[in-house]
């Protein structure tokens, strides 16, 4: 059974306060190098209320649970439809591979949609996005004491589904898959020592020098996969996610419209008392 059939995880999303439009599995398990004790990361985007949304504030926009559910160690994060579109036409490279996670627990028509959508979503400008959170991870590395496993393989996935994106414009965020292309020798033994240890893995203090020197090779290669992309400079799918989130607002209003009038229709059918 694939991880994102597990019952358990289905039971959280439908659990959920608000409708959700799909559910995906991201973190080490989407990565590809999850240890025995990893937790499971859920994300995903739910549909609020029109009453929710039409005021002047608006609450739950998102939406977080973690804890252990049925013996599952695991958290979920949503945002409202409005706030996840948002990002996505904002070079955010996080929300679309949450959108592309293979590992589906919940779905929708509307889900297939936003993927077809997302395609014109993909500017060579996400390459910032990798460029930032490569460099946010490397310092978090670099701080540690002693250095684990787990930022480190953060730091190079981030950077090779960076590169993947820029060149074919396909959100690729497995590790393993991405070293199928780039053919790092030292990526298979780093991956086995994350996925058969635990989760607080170690590296041995004199490989330093080398990740520091292929951090910074792999950098300079994404910054110069940026400057050569064919990928264009901006989004191309605003009018398609615009007239979605509002198909998908006026649906709920719809629907709502329809259980009053069913309601009333009712009323005014019983017979006389």
């Amino acid at each position: 059974m694939s991880v994102a059939q597990d019952p358990r995880l289905k039971r959280m999303v439908a659990e959920m306060s608000y409708p959700m439009v799909f559910a995906t599995i991201s973190g080490a398990h989407l990565y590809g190098f999850p240890s025995s004790d990893s937790d499971y990361d859920l994300r995903g985007t739910h549909v609020l209320p029109l009453r929710h949304v039409v005021g002047l504030a608006v609450r739950d926009e998102t939406v977080e649970r973690g804890g252990v559910h049925e013996g599952l160690e695991m958290d979920i994060v949503s945002h409202d439809v409005r706030k996840f579109f948002g990002l996505m036409l904002k070079n955010n490279g996080y929300v679309l591979e949450q959108l592309y996670s293979p590992l589906v627990v919940h779905t929708t028509p509307e889900h297939e949609e936003l993927k077809e959508i997302g395609k014109d979503c993909i500017t060579r400008h996400h390459a910032h996005h990798y460029l930032g959170f490569a460099r946010t991870q490397w310092q978090l590395f670099e701080k540690e004491n002693p250095r684990r496993v787990k930022p480190l393989l953060y730091v190079y996935r981030v950077l090779l589904t960076g590169i993947h994106l820029m060149r074919t414009g396909i959100v690729e965020a497995n590790l393993v898959t991405l070293n199928d292309e780039f053919r790092l020798p030292y990526m298979a033994e780093l991956i086995a020592r994350k996925t058969t240890g635990a989760e607080k893995g170690t590296l041995p203090h004199g490989d330093m020098a080398f990740h520091e020197s292929e951090y910074q090779r792999l950098r300079q290669m994404l910054e110069a996969e940026r400057e050569k992309s064919t990928l264009p400079e901006q989004a191309a799918g605003r009018g398609a996610i615009n007239d979605l989130l509002i198909r998908i607002r006026l649906a709920d209003h719809n629907s709502l419209e329809s259980k009053v009038l069913s309601s009333l229709s009712r009323i005014f059918q019983r017979p006389p008392q």
